[in-house]
Order: C-alpha cells, then structure tokens, then sequence
C-alpha cells in the first residue's frame, strides 16, 4: 500500500514540475536548433509574436467577453486601430466553436482579422477526440461561386471533430468576411487559431482558398487535421513545399516571410504531433519552431522548418524530449528520477502532461484571458511544492 500511495505522490510532484516548477525554466536547450541560416527575421518573429496575442484574446470570448471598439481583460489595449466585427460562439452542442472577426485599420497593417479560440470545454475536448477520418469535399459549392472552379481532393481525408466545428462555424464567418472584403477590397485577410483553433483555421484557409480568396493563415500547436493527400492539397493551394529535403526547396520556400502559411510549433508540445499517423494522419508543410521551451523566447530560438516534418523542428520532438527530461533530472531528487524510469518510455505524443505547458507557450502564456496576458503570475518555484509534499 505503502508503495502505491508513494508512486501517487510522486506523480503530483512530477506534474507539479511540469506546470508550475523551476525544472523547466533553467534546463539547457536541446540540440535540435537549425543554427543562423534557419533562423527566422525579426520582422518575422514581431508579426508572430503579435498574431500571438491575437490569438490570445480569442480565449476571451466566451468568457469574460470581448467588446466594441475592441475591448477585453487581455491585449486588446496594445491594438487600439482595431475595429471590432463581431464574435461568435456557437454554444457546447456545436463543438463550442469561439472566436472574433476584426478589422486592423492604418496605421497599423490593413487587415480582416478571424481569430479561432482553441480547446477550451468540455465540448471542445469531444471535439478533439473525433479522430475517425471522413471524406473531404473541398468548398464551395452553390452558384454564388460560378467564376471560381471547385478544386479537386482525391482521396481526401479530413479529422471528423476539427471539420465537424469549421463547418458550425463556416455560414457565421465566410458572410462577415465578404463583407468586409467589399467594404475594405485592400485589406488581407488573415486567420489566426491556436490548438483546435489552428485546425479549423487550416480548414478555413482551405475553404477560402478555393473560393478565390488569398488569406494568410498562421497556427499555433496545430494538430495534424487529415491524410497525406489532404496535405498535398494544402501545401499546393498555400504555394509550399511538399518536401523534406533541402534539395527539393525552391527560393520561394526558403522566404518564411511571405509564406502564406506558418504552421508554428513548440519543443516538447505534443499537439502538432496528434493525431498519429498510424491512425491515418500528417503533417503539412509551412512550420515554423520554437526551440526554447520557457518563456520568453527571443528571435534566435525560432526557426524555419523545410518539407512536412523536418526532423530538426518537432517531428523530432521524441529525441529532443527525451534529451530534455534527462538534463532537468541531474540536479534533481533521487524521488524524481525514479518516477522518470517509470515515464521514460512513453512516446512524445502520448506525453499529455506537457500539454498544460509546451502548448500554451507560443511567445505568450496563450488562454487564460487575463489582464496583460502576464505568464509570470502562474507558476510557483518546484521547491515550494517539494517542501509542501515531502515535509
């Protein structure tokens, strides 16, 4: 009994590190940075580093709301050329699909924003988990779209659950956003999501994409959303590479900056990896990595990742992982390591715990709609929690 009660203490230590703990703080950073001609430039990092909060004040909605002019508890003050279109929240028995629609005027860049809130409920979760694959017909359809020739997707297969909220959330953002295109014919539109949000921001890119329209579509912890020739199809309409190797990379691929998708992960988040592709899933191309895990990172811990998976980027996550586990548990407690020769051999995907950390540090502590959006107020020192446990 005795031994029981002790491996449960040991994994709320365990999981207490990860959340709150100094661990992942002060560990060195793992081999898996591209180096100086992968890094990204720092207008690049600035425009990400914006769309990140962005996305951030997407989780407000729902919430504690956000109001017009362009008002809420988060980084909405830091954007006051901002016009707020409307929200939307389509409730829990319809995936809970959550965001904004807003436009961006001078002198800031000259934008149609839609921002997609990531999980979040109940709902959401179920959402995620609907991971049986059905066809995709790519959008649209009707005689609305008689100048624009319905793309083809052969053997198309698309996540049930991410397709099943773009579609309850597709009649309330496509009429605001044409719209806004007439009104504003000289406005890009751009489409934001974080997590679940990421995925149906991909879907909406795709459905936009073959109405005619040009967004520019970046996601945050994006989980794959369908087959490798949904993938194909992607990275043909958004112009990007469907190769992993250097050779196969064109100049146009090797400019991030005008990549029209920028699918941006973070070390040790399990996300990007999920679904498995055993299970009939891939990833598109367009990535861009966070190599450092604690926050803040700076523009040298960003890099651009060549092909679907680039094995330097977050497909390569299970090494690094693996690596990183190992350099936080030398100055740790003999209770720690043990807990770690219990854990060691679970894959990357499967390391959920890190999802309440790697996934919602995208260059913000992304979700929690508070004021500033500040990620230094939500963690504690490890040792607090060990003397707590243990003493």
């Amino acid at each position: 009994m005795a031994g029981i009660f002790d491996k449960l203490v040991l994994l709320v230590v365990q999981l207490w590190t990860i959340l709150f703990g100094s661990v992942a703080t002060t560990v060195a950073r793992p081999a898996t940075s591209h180096g100086g001609d992968r890094q990204i430039s720092p207008a690049l990092f600035a425009e990400l580093e914006e769309l990140a909060r962005l996305v951030d004040i997407a989780y407000c909605v729902g919430n504690t709301g956000v109001h017009k002019p362009f008002r809420c508890l988060n980084h909405c003050a830091d954007f006051k050329q901002f016009e707020l279109i409307r929200t939307w929240n389509t409730g829990p028995l319809l995936s809970d699909s959550c965001g904004y629609i807003a436009l961006s005027h001078r002198p800031s860049a000259q934008r149609i924003i839609v921002a997609f809130r990531g999980t979040y409920s109940i709902a959401n979760t179920i959402a995620d988990l609907s991971v049986v694959p059905q066809v995709y017909e790519p959008y649209p359809g009707g005689s609305d779209d008689h100048d624009h020739e319905k793309p083809r997707c052969a053997n198309c297969t698309v996540h049930t659950g991410f397709y099943t909220s773009w579609l309850n959330t597709r009649d309330i953002v496509l009429p605001v956003v044409e719209d806004a295109l007439a009104a504003y014919p000289d406005y890009e539109i751009v489409l934001v999501g974080h997590s679940l949000g990421g995925a149906v921001a991909a879907l909406a890119g795709l459905d936009m994409r073959a109405r005619g329209w040009h967004p520019r579509v970046t996601t945050f912890g994006e989980p794959r959303i369908g087959n490798e020739d949904l993938v194909a199809y992607l990275n043909d309409l958004f112009d990007l590479t469907a190769g992993g190797d250097d050779d196969d990379i064109d100049d146009r691929c090797e400019d991030p900056d005008n990549w029209s998708f920028r699918r941006v992960t973070h070390i040790n988040d399990p996300i990007p990896l999920l679904p498995l592709p055993e299970w009939g899933y891939a990833s598109h191309a367009g990535e861009i990595f966070i190599s450092k895990l604690s926050l803040p990172p700076d523009v040298s811990d960003v890099q651009w990742c060549s092909g679907n998976e680039d094995p330097r980027c977050i497909s390569g996550a299970e090494e690094s992982s693996a690596a990183l586990a190992a350099l936080s548990l030398q100055s740790q407690s003999p209770h720690t390591s043990r807990l770690h020769k219990l854990l060691d051999f679970i894959p990357a995907p499967f390391r959920l715990w890190e999802l309440f950390f790697a996934h919602r540090d995208y260059f913000w502590r992304i979700g929690l709609c508070v004021p500033g959006g500040d990620p230094g107020t939500w963690r504690l020192p490890f040792s607090f929690w060990r003397r707590l446990i243990f003493n």
